[in-house]
């Protein structure tokens, strides 16, 4: 099956250019808890769990994403952060299915799930730590999947006039994109959708499908080249910390979205006092996590995966060589026979 050939060597590609397997040490002290965790390259051989808080946990027994999929492409592959819950993952394939349906090319191009034990990032995200975030670009998975280095070089495009504050361009925004906005929203399990507060705004004048979905979709900087999905706790899942509940409304008069349109969201901080030292900020260390992620993170890589691909166990070896150019990826993925014998292939996981 080619897709599912195609899915195999990706995978084999992103371990590449991950570099080496190597167990958590546990010199640990002193080490901020993002360096920690940005340096382990495959998950623990545990059962699936969301440990702790969006912004301020880790995640046991994560499963990746394949780099590609029927309706789906996983983006900027070197980050090595396409892992989630099990949960997380099914729900960005029926979400890719469904977005596909409402014709947004042939699928979506996912960012960002968080790294394989899930944990603070060196970069990029404050949330995305326990498996139960996802970044979808609002940019169309194209018809043919994409290179190692095209993932890495393609750009972002704003969904805004930058002639403009705050206001969405009418030349790239359309009413598909909102459709993908509110059935990303449409989702029971989903818990948030954040967007630019423009986007928002934009929405709250034109949808006029459910309006009590609204109430999910939330305004927050950033988020004009993404949106940002959330997941509520899985059933069951008692070390997860649940967020407050959305409005039930459409939440389009509150004082909260009014408030993103004023000068305070955007002004400059205020200048420190100049009588008073300069505090440096304190790192997030291991001990600020849930007791758990200790646990999580010392724990051997997975050999033979305890979480499946859809009832196909995914088999790693412990060592994988390591290309140093983009370009060896790409001949990996052009034709199997440059798959050295010692790279981490999944078995064949059949698309549901």
């Amino acid at each position: 099956m080619k897709s599912i050939s195609k899915m195999v060597l990706g995978l084999a590609a992103t371990a590449l250019l991950c570099g080496s397997i190597a167990e958590p040490s546990m010199a640990q002290d002193g080490t901020p808890a993002k360096q920690l965790f940005g340096a382990v390259k495959l998950p623990n051989a545990a059962s699936p769990a969301p440990l702790g808080f969006y912004a301020k946990g880790c995640m046991s027994g994560a499963v990746a994403l394949p780099t590609d999929g029927p309706t789906w492409q996983a983006m900027r592959l070197s980050r090595n952060r396409r892992w989630g819950n099990p949960a997380m993952i099914d729900l960005l394939e029926q979400f890719s299915r469904d977005a596909a349906s409402l014709g947004w090319g042939t699928g979506i191009l996912v960012g960002d799930i968080s790294q394989p034990r899930g944990g603070p990032m060196i970069n990029g995200h404050a949330s995305h730590q326990i498996g139960l975030d996802a970044d979808v670009w609002f940019t169309p998975k194209p018809a043919q999947p994409m290179s190692v280095q095209q993932r890495e070089d393609l750009p972002f495009t704003s969904m805004l006039d930058k002639s403009k504050f705050l206001t969405v361009d009418s030349r790239k925004w359309t009413s598909t994109h909102a459709r993908l906005v509110m059935q990303a929203a449409s989702y029971p399990q989903v818990q948030r959708v954040f967007v630019n507060p423009a986007i928002k705004k934009k929405l709250c004048q034109t949808w006029t499908g459910d309006r009590s979905l609204l109430g999910k979709v939330r305004p927050v900087y950033g988020h004009d080249e993404h949106f940002h999905i959330r997941m509520n706790c899985p059933p069951g899942a008692a070390g997860c910390e649940r967020q407050a509940s959305t409005p039930v409304t459409d939440d389009c008069d509150s004082k909260a979205l009014a408030w993103w349109f004023t000068k305070e969201p955007w002004a400059p901080p205020k200048p420190a006092d100049p009588n008073k030292k300069p505090v440096k900020p304190r790192q997030v260390m291991l001990s600020d996590l849930p007791k758990a992620c200790s646990a999580v993170l010392a724990g051997p890589s997975r050999s033979e995966a305890d979480a499946t691909f859809g009832g196909q166990p995914v088999a790693y070896s412990s060592q994988p060589s390591v290309p140093q150019a983009v370009d060896q990826l790409d001949a990996i993925s052009s034709n199997p026979a440059n798959v050295p014998a010692d790279i981490p292939l999944p078995r064949e996981r059949p698309f549901r």
